[in-house]
């Protein structure tokens, strides 16, 4: 079946990926056509973003974190029939693993899903010499798949005049360009864009930015891009199958154990598939917020805290005392938990924010998380438990790190890899139910981590039941 289908890509970050992304998303979505977004790499706040213009959850692809054939798996098990798939990049197009490999970078995930790619290219105090910087991009492109370029920040007079230029000298078509209004762009802050909720009427400046972009952009141009998009990659793998890799099998209703997860302003980073993976292993999954309810929900037999920015809501979290406590008992009654980054700072004890205000938290981990004022750990791991407990033994699980804030006891139990340098150090505290520390995790680079979460879950749910 061909999947239609686009990448937004650029020679490097803060050249307008996301701002573009967001135009393309709904000003397709404003002409009625169904739209599936995806970002490339392990960035969870664009995802947001695409999730304001489209409606719909938008998913990661990443071949470091599940390699060639089961990254083309998860984007047939979620690409649309009869929609159009639109893809942001990550980074400059050929940023991989540590800046030098291909593994990781938007060429990679293009290549391997046979995704045409759209070039954006901030060309603010460019001139000629953009032509010279397309050809060398155009020349490393071994499986010629850019097929458009859009040029950010230029006024329609230099456009009118470049265009023609780069087009007869690289036979590069140029879709258009968007002209320099600070009204047009997406505001950004230390740990990568702000959340849309935070923007003041997002969803009409999405509007306004999708009619000033079809005014000096083809949409046309863009959809026949994504038109021309072939088989997705070499393989020859049938839609579905992946899901079925997940499974736990069957069980009775009364079986499904509830893992309620923390979602609102203070913890919003989740990957689509992560929590897919958990449902598809049986469990449901409820969310509750430690900002604004008293108490867990009722009969639930798991916790996941997901990263998100608790530094920012300490006052309020710690406010909030009987939702601490609640946590706390829980925990402390062995339901299983597995927290990452700004969940891993919420069941300390403490909180230091940059002020210096010490805030209490839920106390289930004993030191104190402080702010460092720089990136403490940023990048892709591996990691592998120094005991069994959520993984067969000697597998891994792979991983990504970007924090500033650091913590009094970070844990020992895990041994983290640095794919590309090999650098190991230890991190995580974890035991036989549950797992917290600094890295996020994504479940599809191990699925039996996913499995292990759910059957503990299952088991706390039974032991409480008295079966």
């Amino acid at each position: 079946m061909k999947y239609r289908r686009l990448m937004i890509a650029a020679p490097k970050s803060g050249s307008g990926k996301t701002t573009i992304t967001c135009a393309v998303l709904q000003a397709l979505t404003s002409q009625g056509c169904q739209i599936v977004s995806y970002k490339c790499g392990p960035d969870y706040i664009d995802p947001m973003f695409h999730e304001k213009v489209i409606g719909v959850p938008s998913r990661n692809l990443d071949t470091f974190f599940t390699g060639e054939e089961q990254t083309r798996r998860l984007f047939l098990n979620s690409a649309p029939a009869d929609g159009i798939a639109v893809m942001e990049g990550v980074m400059g197009l050929y940023d991989g693993l540590g800046g030098i490999r291909e593994e990781g970078s938007s060429y990679h995930l293009a290549k391997v899903t046979g995704t045409p790619i759209v070039l954006v290219v901030d060309a603010k105090g460019m001139g000629r010499s953009l032509i010279p910087l397309l050809a060398g991009f155009l020349a490393y492109d071994k499986e010629h798949l850019i097929k458009g370029v859009i040029l950010n920040r230029m006024s329609q007079g230099y456009y009118e005049v470049i265009k023609h230029l780069i087009e007869k000298e690289l036979r590069l078509p140029v879709l258009g360009f968007l002209p320099e209004k600070q009204e047009l762009h997406m505001e950004s802050r230390h740990l990568g864009l702000v959340k849309p909720d935070e923007l003041n009427g997002i969803k009409e400046k999405l509007v306004t930015l999708a009619e000033e972009f079809v005014k000096t952009v083809s949409l046309e141009a863009v959809l026949s891009i994504a038109e021309s998009a072939g088989n997705v990659g070499k393989s020859n793998i049938c839609r579905g199958t992946l899901a079925g890799t997940w499974s736990a099998g069957r069980h009775a209703d009364v079986d499904h154990p509830v893992i309620a997860v923390a979602k609102d302003e203070a913890f919003c980073f989740y990957y689509t598939d992560n929590l897919a993976m958990l449902e598809q292993n049986g469990a449901k999954v409820r969310y509750f917020s430690p900002l604004y309810d008293a108490e867990l929900p009722e009969r639930c037999h798991a916790l996941l805290f997901g990263g998100g920015y608790p530094e920012l809501y300490a006052d309020r979290l710690s406010a909030n005392r009987t939702m601490r406590t609640a946590v706390s008992q829980a925990v402390d009654n062995g339901m299983p938990v597995v927290a990452e980054c700004g969940g891993f700072m919420y069941l300390h004890s403490v909180i230091i924010d940059r002020e210096g205000v010490s805030h209490n938290m839920a106390g289930v981990v004993s030191g104190k998380c402080f702010d460092t004022g720089k990136s403490v750990r940023f990048g892709y791991i591996w990691m592998r438990e120094k005991k069994s407990h959520f993984l067969p033994e000697g597998e891994i699980i792979k991983g990504h790190e970007f924090h500033y804030y650091d913590s009094t006891d970070n844990g020992g139990d895990v041994v983290a890899v640095k794919p590309v340098t090999g650098r190991e150090y230890s991190c995580i505290m974890e035991g036989e139910n549950y797992w917290m520390g600094f890295p996020h995790l994504y479940y599809p680079s191990n699925p039996e981590f996913a499995k292990a979460f759910v059957k503990k879950a299952r088991e706390y749910q039974r032991n409480i039941s008295g079966r």
